[in-house]
């Protein structure tokens, strides 16, 4: 099961394994494919799911013909996965809006208010 408290050192440490290695934590299914290919496709069970046991990633391929084809692309999928969860967040920096900015705000809100003013019937100044 896969553990929703993962940071991106854990995803780093799993993307530092080779295909064979982490071929091992996956458990794959492989199914008829559906769509486009001709009887290739449709009669053979040559579609693959797979799916990273310690991180709960999950990958299909069906993009070739052959099943070992598309459980070499699943493993590629899943490392590319790894790789991208692996990179450290940005840090954050708190910020204020600059005086021009605010000034800028509150004189398109004065434009506005304006606009709306005009709208309204002459004399109904309740």
């Amino acid at each position: 099961m896969a553990d929703e408290t993962l940071t991106h050192r854990d995803y780093a440490r799993y993307a530092r394994l080779t295909l064979e290695d982490l071929a091992r934590q996956c458990e794959a299914e492989a199914f008829h494919a559906s769509g486009p290919g001709g009887q290739g496709v449709n009669t053979s069970d040559s579609a693959v799911r797979m799916r990273h046991v310690p991180t709960g990633i999950t990958v299909v391929s069906r993009e070739q013909r052959s099943q070992l084809q598309n459980r070499q692309a699943c493993l590629r999928k899943i490392q590319h996965q790894l790789e991208v969860r692996a990179r450290r967040p940005k840090v954050r920096k708190a910020t204020k809006p600059s005086k021009a900015a605010r000034q800028r705000r509150l004189d398109a809100k004065k434009r506005r208010s304006d606009i709306k003013a005009t709208r309204r019937r002459p004399g109904a100044d309740d």
